[in-house]
């Protein structure tokens, strides 16, 4: 089973900030590299997911508050809990495709990625056009 995740942008939908409103990702970001990932993932019914620095791995179906996390804010407590999610939803993949824009990757999600117990199931990528709909499709 593949599934295909980004990371989060700082971009989101403003109209939510401090509304209490619970939403799923497609509605809360709003960056075009993280709209066309999303777009490009339903297009293609392909499993996917957005790593958010407060939530962790968030999946289309799950819904959240507007949040503000910026990477760098990130403690080392945050971090240590940051892993263990990405671990914990993310083991059951036999593949993780990674989508990053290598001008705009943070630090914090390169060395999660080389810590996390399951890094020699990711692939990392930098086109959309490489989102392609295998057997395990949604």
């Amino acid at each position: 089973m593949r599934i295909y995740i980004t990371h989060c942008c700082a971009k989101k939908d403003d109209t939510l900030k401090n509304s209490g409103k619970k939403v799923t990702p497609d509605e809360l970001y709003t960056a075009t590299p993280t709209k066309r990932f999303m777009e490009e993932c339903k297009r293609k019914k392909v499993k996917w997911a957005i790593f958010s620095d407060k939530y962790g791995v968030w999946f289309p179906e799950e819904k959240h508050e507007w949040y503000e996390k910026d990477p760098d804010a990130v403690t080392p407590e945050e971090y240590k809990h940051l892993i263990e999610n990405f671990e914990q939803k993310l083991g059951k993949y036999d593949e993780i495709w990674f989508y990053y824009n290598p001008g705009r990757f943070h630090p914090l999600y390169g060395k999660l990625l080389k810590e996390v117990k399951i890094k020699d199931k990711i692939t990392l990528f930098t086109h959309k056009s490489q989102i392609t709909r295998g057997n395990d499709h949604v």
